[in-house]
């Protein structure tokens, strides 16, 4: 955690001026601080120069700053420098501001989950916040953010990946998307999509890369649906999905596309590519 707080001191000096660094870095009231620092810093993008975004991403996978504002990451670094000794009074101290947190603060302190100390006391925060409706919040929980794949429980992490589906998010941003499939998540978006086949709506082709794995007789039937639909976006989702499962049957159908088995087989069709 040393490495990425210096990188992320590093960066703040850099976009601001000295006076508003020290201003950060004063002992005062969290809460006070964290209300009042986009006053003193403004709102502007950061300013990454080479070798810092890569910095972060070493120190912690799948984290990044990249897309965030001045403000935004002073109030991460004001969290990272909170003593943490005293378990009970750390909680009570970010949780307060969890509790009186504005649209812009809740964004900074759920993108900010993965630098706290104690990760196991934000497991329950996590949870709730998947509930908003609020889409940057979402997203701050979702995106770029490795606390939820590393912290939460399978129950847990099977609502975010549908909500991101329910709210059409980008699941190539979700960090763990791949690492944490599971059968129930397979039979969870096998409902979520008869669901949607019913009321005639589209389904995101992405959904079925977390079925692929699990393929059984049932979930098959969702498959065979795809090829048969007739359209491109939904067979190329059908073959990844095949290209990732065991089931005969299965690789039985996908040798019936001899074209789409090519072009996974040359990686010219991933899920990144599948519309195009």
């Amino acid at each position: 955690m040393s490495d990425i707080r210096s990188t992320i001191k590093q960066i703040l000096q850099a976009n601001t001026s000295p006076d508003v660094f020290g201003w950060i870095e004063e002992d005062r009231p969290l809460n006070n601080a964290f209300m009042l620092l986009p006053r003193k810093t403004g709102k502007a993008p950061l300013k990454l120069i080479a070798g810092q975004s890569e910095a972060i991403s070493t120190a912690m996978p799948g984290f990044s700053v990249d897309a965030w504002t001045v403000d935004h990451l002073g109030r991460a670094y004001l969290l990272m420098n909170l003593d943490s000794s005293n378990k009970e009074e750390y909680f009570r101290k970010i949780e307060s501001l969890f509790m009186a947190a504005e649209m812009s603060e809740q964004v900074a302190l759920y993108s900010s989950l993965p630098l706290l100390a104690h990760p196991e006391l934000w497991v329950k925060r996590c949870s709730e916040g998947i509930r908003s409706n609020i889409g940057i919040v979402l997203e701050a929980i979702m995106y770029n953010n490795p606390y939820p794949s590393q912290n939460l429980d399978q129950a847990a992490w099977n609502q975010l990946v549908l909500k991101a589906f329910f709210t059409d998010k980008d699941i190539n941003n979700i960090v763990g998307i791949d690492a944490r499939v599971n059968k129930d998540l397979a039979y969870i978006i096998s409902d979520y999509a008869h669901e949607r086949w019913a009321a005639g709506r589209e389904l995101n082709p992405n959904m079925w890369r977390l079925v692929g794995p699990f393929i059984d007789e049932k979930l098959f039937e969702d498959i065979k649906r795809l090829f048969d639909d007739g359209k491109l976006t939904d067979r190329r989702a059908g073959a990844l999905a095949i290209a990732a499962s065991n089931y005969a049957p299965a690789r039985a159908l996908l040798n019936n596309y001899p074209e789409l088995e090519k072009a996974i087989e040359k990686k010219n069709l991933s899920w990144n590519t599948i519309a195009g």
